[in-house]
Order: C-alpha cells, then structure tokens, then sequence
C-alpha cells in the first residue's frame, strides 16, 4: 500500500500537499452516497404522480443508463490520472481550457448553492421534533458540523460519509423488503399485487411528454455520483479503489431506485394527491413514509425523517467537500487566485475551504432577507450537474482519441469504460436533451412563457459568458490532439 502511495505521489508531484486517506470503503460509499438523497426519498412521488409508475421506471432507468456512461467514462479518466479537479482539470487538458475553467467555476458554484440549501433543509427538518427553536439556531449548527468534518482530515469527511450512506443504504433495503412484503398481504393486510399497475392509464400515464417532464427530476436525483471522480484525488489506491466504486454504479441505480419506484408504484395508486407533497415541507408524506405506514408501521414519519436529515447532512458535507477540491484544483492549475491553492499540514485546502463555506453561508441568508435572490441563485446552480455531465463525456472522449493518436495503447488503461465511443455519445446526447426539454412546456403555449424560461435556463447562458470570456481573454483553442497532455498539471 505504502509503495501504491509513493507512486501515485511521485506521478502526480503536485498533489502531494493533499492526503491519500480514503479507503476502499470509503470511496464505495462515496459512491453509493452520492446518488442517494432527497431525490430519492421525496420527489419519486412526484414522477410517478406525473408519469405514472411506469414511465417513472422507464425515466429513472433511462437516466440511470446515461449516469452509468457518464461513470465509466469518469473512471477511466481518473484511474489513469487520479486528481482533485477531476472532470474540470480533463476538460482543460483534453477539449480546451476555457472549457475546464467554466466548468470548474459553475460546479463549484453550484455545491456552494447546494450547502445553502441543505442547511435550509436542516432547519426544516428539525422543526418536525422542535418546532419552538429558531431556524437560524439549527441552520448554524449544522453549518457549524459540516464545516468541521471538512476541516478535521479528509478521513474525517470519508468516514462521516460512510455512515451516512449506510444508514441510507439500510433504510432503502428495509423499504424494499417491506414493500414486498406488503404487496403480498403479509404486511398492512390486502393482497395488492399488480391492481396500481392497471388502473385508469398505467403504468404510463401521459405518453412521451409525462416522461421527459420527469427526466430533469431523476437526473437531479442522481447528480452527485460524480463525487468519486473528485475523491479519485486522495483515494488511498486510486488504480483499485476508483474502479471498484464505478462498478458498485449500475447495481446501485437497479436496486436503489428502480426497486424503490416499483414498490412505490405498486402500494401507492399514482393518481393519490398524497404522492406530490413529499417535501423537507411535509415528511410525513413522503412515499416512503406512506409505505412504511401502509405496512402498520406507526413511527415511520419519526424514522424517515431522520434518514432524510442524515441525506441533507450527508449532501452538505459532500458538496463542501467537492467544491473546495475543485476551487483548490483550479487555483493549482492558474484558474483561481493562488492564495487558494494553500494546503495544512493536515492535507486540507483552508483557504478555499473557508471561501466557499462563507459563500454558502451568504446564500443562506438570502434565503432569509429575499426569497428572490435565493430563488434565482438555485435556478442559476440547477443546470450545472448537467453541464458537468456533458463536460465529462466530451473529455472522455477527446481523452480515447488523444490517447490512441499518441500511439498507446488502451490495453494498458488500468479501467477500461465499456462501449466506447457508443456511452460518452449516449450520454451526451441525452444530458443535451435534457437540459434543453427541462421546460418545454414554457414553448407549447400560444405565447412562450418568458419569465419560465429564464428561471429554468439561467445557468445556460452564465455557463457560456465564462466559457467564451475566458477563451477571448485567454485566447484559447481547442487542444489538438496530438498535443493534448497526459500529466497531471492543466493547460493555462
């Protein structure tokens, strides 16, 4: 292990101011975790009050297809080449430099947007048992959590976000059990059997348009699984660790999700009202909750509601975790303020730590003095998963090809993505539709709905302004691919 260290410290020199402490473990439930969250426990309802139970499952599986391209094209990139900037450090190296500064950029201002909301979601959540204690007192001390789990070691964030995962995971193997079980009548009474699958226009209910309408909400559910291509960095065996979690990908979208909307689908009639207000509002509607209580179990509110406080914690942590690398990543290659690109002897980046948490707490309390600003900055960060998505099929594909026309040999690569160049095209092609048809419905009226259109594609032209502003400055091109370079250090 002490020799796999040295190695990877000796091959990628400038990351030795950062810890090679996340275990095989870690990195797994890093994985696993990334993708389970709120998404999961909460807005299922809403797509399959919208599509019906099968065009849930037909949009779950499909973007749960692409993510699982979008993964193995990640693990391919990050096992050769193991660095905290991960998919923005490739972009810059392999398609263009303003290209990986935009990216860098918008996804580090996205996780700083997601630790606002998580702390607001934190406060709700503790009201459920507290409703006397201010907001602001919770909102605080979770920051306050977050921030030092950050701070402490990456082993600390590694382990927090292990348990954290586990107790997700258990949940939703408990959930899927008891949902069998009370689909059968074992459970909560009547046989239930197929019956929710049959009624008025299930399984899918609305045609095509119901489907696309649910794929903005399933790939949001899913963003976050690209946290392992940024832990890469300080896996402890990156050649064995990443692979390892990039294959727990495809099993845990089968079991989690489709699983999980199957036993949705099947206890709970999709045309119930109850199935559209699962929110950090009301957990005691979440349809998780419904089953559970379906199946006579009465403390069930009590129960998902601290699962679903352990996935906003969870959440937060993460996106703190992924914003600082990414902010420190950028400041090493040129593309932020070198103060930032300062690490302690405990291998964490402080300063870029402490820049992105203050701005997080900054969008947190816009939360408090003007619903509008913090409504904005959301839909600002909103379609950033999605360019980071797209950004991480192009490298990897520009990625294969400069490797190849080097002349080397992809039997060499420690982790090979499979299907290549069918998955990171797959995968393009779909995140393009799906951020184009994220509100196609603003399009289908007499007038377009202006004001729709600028909540739900703000993020769309902030990204463009910072990839063409920093290629006019810049005057950057795009890298050929004879040219492109396969050490750690980004183009300028």
């Amino acid at each position: 292990m002490g020799e796999v260290n040295l190695k990877y410290d000796q091959e990628y020199p400038k990351d030795k101011g950062i810890k090679r402490n996340l275990k095989a473990r870690h990195m797994t439930m890093i994985a696993i975790g990334g993708s389970i969250g709120t998404g999961l426990f909460l807005a299922t309802g809403t797509s399959i009050q919208t599509a019906g139970p099968g065009g849930a499952l037909l949009a779950y599986g499909a973007i749960g297809i692409m993510v699982y391209f979008l993964m193995t094209s990640l693990g391919e990139m990050a096992t050769f080449m193991p660095v905290s900037g991960s998919f923005a450090t490739y972009a810059s190296k392999f398609v263009d430099p303003a290209l990986g500064f935009a990216l860098g950029w918008n996804y580090w201002f996205n996780w700083a947007v997601t630790l606002a909301v998580e702390i607001v979601a934190s406060a709700i959540i503790m009201k459920f048992w507290l409703p006397d204690v201010p907001s602001i007192v919770w909102s605080v001390l979770f920051l306050g959590i977050i921030f030092l789990l950050n701070a402490l070691s990456v082993k600390s964030y590694g382990e927090s976000e292990y348990w954290f995962a586990l107790i997700k995971v258990a949940t939703i193997i408990v959930f899927i059990g008891v949902g069998l079980l009370t689909i059968f009548g074992i459970l909560g009474g009547e046989y239930i059997g197929l019956k929710n699958f049959t009624i008025e226009d299930a399984p899918i209910s609305g045609g095509f348009l119901s489907i696309l309408s649910i794929f903005f909400i399933a790939g949001f559910s899913f963003q976050g699984t690209e946290l392992v291509g940024i832990a890469a960095g300080e896996s402890e065996e990156p050649e064995k660790n990443v692979p390892k979690a990039i294959r727990q990908v495809f099993w845990r979208i089968l079991l989690f999700y489709i699983a999980a909307i199957a036993v949705i689908g099947l206890i709970i009639p999709y045309t119930s009202p109850d199935l559209l207000g699962g929110d950090v509002d009301n957990i005691a509607i979440s349809p998780f909750t419904l089953v559970f209580e379906k199946a006579g179990i009465a403390f069930a509110a009590s129960v998902m509601n601290a699962v679903i406080l352990t996935s906003v914690l969870s959440a937060g942590t993460s996106g703190l975790y992924a914003s600082t690398r990414m902010l420190w990543s950028m400041a090493k290659d040129g593309q932020a303020p070198s103060l930032l690109a300062k690490v302690n002897n405990r291998g964490i980046p402080m300063n870029a730590l402490v820049l992105t948490t203050i701005i997080g707490g900054l969008a947190f309390l816009t939360s408090i003095f003007g619903d509008q600003v913090y409504t904005w900055l959301l839909n600002a960060s909103g379609l950033t998963g999605f360019i980071a998505w797209v950004g991480i099929a192009v490298s990897h594909y520009r990625f294969r090809k400069a490797y190849i026309a080097q002349g080397r040999d992809i039997n060499n690569l420690k982790y090979k993505a499979k299907w290549f160049p069918l998955g990171p095209i797959l995968a393009f092609s779909m995140c393009v539709v799906v951020i184009l048809g994220q509100n196609y419905q603003a399009f289908l009226s007499g007038e377009i709905d202006w004001y729709g259109v600028a909540v739900s594609y703000i993020g769309l032209p902030i990204f463009l302004a910072m990839w063409l502003g920093y290629k006019l400055v810049h005057k950057t091109k795009i890298v050929p691919l004879n040219e492109c370079s396969f050490e750690e250090t980004a183009s300028k």
